[in-house]
C-alpha cells in the first residue's frame, strides 16, 4: 500500500489527485503521528512524502520513503508505483513518427502517460517525460524518415534505439479511430532496437515533392517553396511555415531587383529626349 504524509498540502492535493486518477489504493497519515513506523498500516510499501517532513520510520527496511514535487507530482507516484509492482522501473518512451508523433511513456513495462502533438513539440515532450528519469530510454520507430531524423537528432544527450515498426500498427475496430499512432508507439516501447546517436538522411524525390505540396497547401498565394528549401525542410533546418517565408522574402527581393534593373536611369531619359547634334 502507498501512504501520503506530508504537512505540505500542495504536495498532498496533487498526490492525492493523482493516485485517484490512477486507481490506486492508499491511505493519508499526518506526519506528526508517525512514531517509528509504528502507525503505519501493516501492509504499507511505499511512504509519498518530502524531505522537509523528516519522517522517520525506525529503520523499517521493509518500506521505502519516495519525495515529491507538488509541481511534478507524476515521476515521484510513477516511482512510488514501480517500487510497489516490484519490478524493473526504467522508463522507456515509445514514439511512433510522423507530422503528430505517437508517444507513450512506459515504467518497468506499465504504461504511465500517451500523447499525440505537432511534430515541432514533440522533443520538448520527451525530454520533459526524461528530465528526473535515472537511466531513461527512447525507442522510436522506422517508418516516418524524416520526422524520426528530426526527432532523434535532437536528442543527442538521451539513450535512443531505432526501432523497426513493421506490424506495431494494430487494427481499430469501431470507436478507436485517432487511436492508432498512440497504441503503435506502446508497441514500439516494447521492441528492442538498434542503439543509434543520430541519423543522416538524404530525401528523396518523392519525399521532397510532399514538402512542396505541404507549403503550396499552407501558402495563402498559392506558392510553392523551391528545392533547396525543401531540403532544408527535411532534414529539419527550418518548418514548412518558415520556409514560406523566407521564400516570399527571396520572391520580393528578386521582384524588386527586376523592377529596378526595368526603369531607366534619368540620363538614359534626357538623352532619348534631347535632340540629335545632327538636327
Amino acid at each position: 500500500m502507498i501512504v501520503v504524509a506530508t504537512a505540505d498540502f500542495e504536495l498532498y492535493h496533487e498526490a492525492v489527485t493523482a493516485l485517484r486518477e490512477r486507481g490506486v489504493a492508499f491511505t493519508t497519515i499526518d506526519p506528526e503521528t508517525i512514531d517509528a513506523g509504528d502507525e503505519l498500516p501493516e501492509r504499507t510499501t511505499v511512504v509519498l512524502t518530502t524531505r522537509v517532513d523528516r519522517l522517520d520510520l525506525g529503520g523499517r527496511h521493509d518500506i521505502e520513503l519516495v519525495y515529491g514535487d507538488a509541481e511534478r507530482i507524476r515521476p515521484a507516484i510513477e516511482e512510488a508505483l514501480s517500487i510497489l509492482r516490484g519490478g524493473d522501473d526504467r522508463l522507456v518512451i515509445g514514439v511512433d513518427p510522423g507530422t503528430r508523433p505517437g508517444i507513450v511513456v512506459t515504467v518497468g513495462g506499465t504504461v504511465t502517460a500517451a500523447f499525440q502533438v505537432p511534430l515541432a513539440a514533440a522533443v520538448d515532450r520527451i525530454r520533459e517525460e526524461v528530465e528526473d528519469a535515472a537511466d531513461p530510454l527512447v525507442r522510436i520507430g522506422d517508418g516516418a524518415r524524416l520526422q524520426g531524423a528530426q526527432i532523434v537528432n535532437d536528442l543527442p544527450d538521451v539513450a535512443v534505439e531505432l526501432v523497426d515498426e513493421t506490424g506495431t500498427t494494430p487494427y481499430l475496430g469501431a470507436g478507436a479511430r485517432g487511436m492508432g499512432d498512440v497504441l503503435a508507439a506502446t508497441n514500439i516501447a516494447r521492441l528492442e532496437g538498434e542503439r543509434i546517436d543520430s541519423i543522416e538522411i538524404d530525401p528523396t524525390e518523392g519525399e521532397l515533392q510532399r514538402i512542396k505540396n505541404e507549403s503550396r497547401r499552407r501558402s495563402a498565394g498559392g506558392r510553392t517553396i523551391s528545392e533547396p528549401l525543401a531540403r532544408r525542410v527535411a532534414h529539419g533546418e527550418l518548418t514548412v511555415d518558415e520556409a514560406l517565408s523566407e521564400h516570399e522574402t527571396d520572391s520580393e527581393s528578386t521582384s524588386e531587383e527586376h523592377e529596378s534593373s526595368d526603369v531607366p536611369s534619368s540620363e538614359e531619359h534626357e538623352s532619348s529626349d534631347a535632340p540629335s547634334s545632327d538636327e
